[in-house]
C-alpha cells in the first residue's frame, strides 16, 4: 500500500489540476448524501455501474449472476470520491483500489466501507503516482475524471501503464457542443443548481471521436463507446447506443 498522505495536502501528479481537486474537497462529506451536491451521481450510478459490470463480465467472461462474478480481478477505481463505484465493484468479488487525489474523500469512503462491512484500499495518490511504483489492474474505472485533469493525454498514459495486458478501461465523460453547455452548465448548475457553480468548466469536456483518439494514442484500443442519457420527466437515466450528445462511458483494452 502506498503512503497516505495528511487530510488536507495534495498529491502531486503531473496531470493533477489543483484547483478541480479543492473544489471537490469542499464538497467532500456530501458523498453519501443521495439529495445533496452529488445527486445527480447517485440517479446516474446504477447506469454507471450497469455499463461496467456488463463491460468487465464480457472482457473476462464472467457470469454475472453469480453470487461474486468478479472473483480474482483487480479493479483501480480513479476519482473514487466517496466510493459510490467502489463499493458495489467490492459486493461483486472484485479486490477494489480506490484512488483519489482530494484528501478528504478518502476519509469519507473509509468510514462507509467499514460500516458496510467491505474491504476497500482506498488511497490518497493519483493514477501517475501507481503507475510509477509498478501497480497493475485487470480494470481501470475513470468515470467523470478525465475532464478535470490538466493533461488528459498524459494522464491516459498513466491509465494505460495500470492496466494489465488484456486489461480493460471504462471511461466515462462530457461530450462539447451548445447541447452539453445548456444541459451540464446552465441546466444543472445554474438552474437546477444539482451541481455548485463552476464544478465543470465546458472548455474541458471532450468529444468522443477527441477521447477515442486519445485512447489510441496513448495505446489502449476502443472497443465501444455508448451515451448516458437523463430522462427530465421520468428523473431517470438510460444508456443509449445513439445518443451520445452529452454524458457518455467507452471501453477500451490493452492489448
Amino acid at each position: 500500500m502506498t503512503k497516505q498522505e495528511p487530510v488536507g495536502t495534495l498529491v502531486a501528479g503531473s496531470s493533477i489540476d489543483e484547483a478541480e481537486v479543492r473544489k471537490f474537497e469542499r464538497m467532500a462529506a456530501e458523498w453519501w448524501d443521495p439529495h445533496g451536491k452529488f445527486k445527480p451521481l447517485h440517479q446516474m450510478n446504477p447506469v454507471r455501474l450497469e455499463y461496467c459490470a456488463a463491460q468487465i463480465a464480457g472482457r473476462f467472461g464472467r457470469d454475472r449472476h453469480s453470487a461474486r462474478p468478479f472473483e480474482g480481478l483487480r479493479l483501480l477505481d480513479i476519482g473514487c470520491g466517496g466510493g459510490l463505484l467502489s463499493e458495489p465493484m467490492a459486493r461483486l468479488g472484485a479486490t477494489v483500489v480506490g484512488a483519489d487525489a482530494a484528501a478528504r474523500n478518502i476519509p469519507v469512503a473509509r468510514l462507509h466501507a467499514e460500516q458496510s462491512g467491505l474491504a476497500i484500499d482506498y488511497r490518497h495518490t493519483t493514477a501517475e503516482a501507481l503507475a510509477e511504483a509498478g501497480e497493475r489492474f485487470d480494470v481501470v474505472l475513470n468515470m467523470e475524471v478525465i475532464e478535470h485533469v490538466a493533461d488528459p493525454q498524459e494522464y491516459l498514459r498513466s491509465v494505460r501503464d495500470l492496466l494489465n495486458p488484456g486489461g480493460l478501461h471504462v471511461c466515462s465523460t462530457l461530450n462539447r457542443n451548445p447541447k452539453s453547455y445548456l444541459m451540464a452548465i446552465v441546466g444543472a448548475e445554474q438552474v437546477m443548481r444539482w451541481l455548485p457553480k463552476g464544478t465543470h468548466d465546458w472548455r474541458k469536456f471532450i468529444t468522443p471521436d477527441e477521447l477515442f483518439g486519445m485512447l489510441r494514442e496513448a495505446g489502449l484500443h476502443p472497443v465501444d463507446r455508448m451515451g448516458m442519457v437523463f430522462n427530465p420527466l421520468g428523473w431517470s437515466w438510460r444508456l443509449s447506443e445513439t445518443d451520445l450528445s452529452v454524458n457518455y462511458v467507452t471501453a477500451s483494452v490493452r492489448e
